[in-house]
């Protein structure tokens, strides 16, 4: 079973710029999209083969996710069921037969870390919605979950300590998170590879000089391990700033 996760930063701008040509090569079973930036009446597209959920924010433009799905799951539910959480359209959590799987877009602390406060609160609720599915079945989380763990993780550490995205408060909810019954699923199989990146700022020629971050991720309940075949990064597919990721799941 192939599961694949994009930012697309716009869906419809990504589709003028190659994503079909990726969406049909990659024939994922799942594959799930953050940022879409749309409502789902507003496309002039389909997904032949798949069924579709959309999760769009109430402001227009903004943020956004859906999960393309060959198989139809038991069940579908957007959000947390947290009111102050639940209005920019950041998750869908999909209800197959042996696990929940979750596409999340989370919270941007921002310049000057103006939502870092917001963002701690988010990751702490977070990780408690993630925990309450997992006492009824495995979790598979997928998603931009804007932040890089380790150092291995972004080119230039060092300088930025204190941005969003790398700070030591951020970076500890993701240990958190791990250290809750995780598993990261690319350093699960490549924990030492470096310059292995997920997004490049449009500014200053990152993306050909490979200045990134790797803020994508899969993570998976530790009871789905032996499930787990291989996982990928895509960095040489264009279309957005983040690249996609993916994994492949032992049926």
């Amino acid at each position: 079973m192939k599961l694949i996760s994009w930012n697309v930063n716009g869906l419809r701008a990504c589709m003028e710029k190659g994503f079909m040509e990726f969406f049909d090569s990659i024939n994922a079973d799942v594959f799930c999209i953050q940022e879409t930036k749309m409502q789902k009446e507003q496309a002039t597209f389909e997904f032949q083969g798949y069924h579709n959920f959309w999760n769009s924010a109430e402001k227009k433009g903004y943020s956004g996710t859906l999960i393309l799905t060959k198989e139809q799951p038991i069940n579908v539910v957007n959000d947390m069921g947290i009111s102050h959480h639940d209005k920019e359209g950041r998750i869908i959590t999909a209800e197959y037969k042996d696990f929940y799987l979750v596409n999340v877009y989370t919270p941007n602390s921002k310049r000057e870390l103006e939502r870092l406060s917001y963002r701690q609160e988010w990751e702490d609720d977070f990780r408690a919605f993630l925990k309450q599915l997992e006492y009824k079945k495995g979790v598979v989380v997928c998603g931009d979950l804007n932040v890089a763990h380790k150092e291995i993780d972004l080119k230039n550490p060092k300088t930025n300590r204190r941005n969003a995205g790398f700070t030591d408060e951020e970076r500890e909810k993701m240990s958190q998170l791990l250290e809750s019954g995780f598993i990261d699923s690319y350093r699960y199989f490549y924990p030492d590879k470096e310059s292995a990146y997920t997004w490049w700022s449009y500014m200053g020629k990152a993306r050909a000089n490979n200045t990134g971050w790797r803020i994508d991720y899969f993570l998976l309940s530790k009871c789905l391990e032996s499930r787990l075949q291989e996982a990928m990064i895509y960095p040489d597919i264009f279309g957005s700033d983040h690249c996609p990721v993916g994994i492949i799941l032992d049926n």
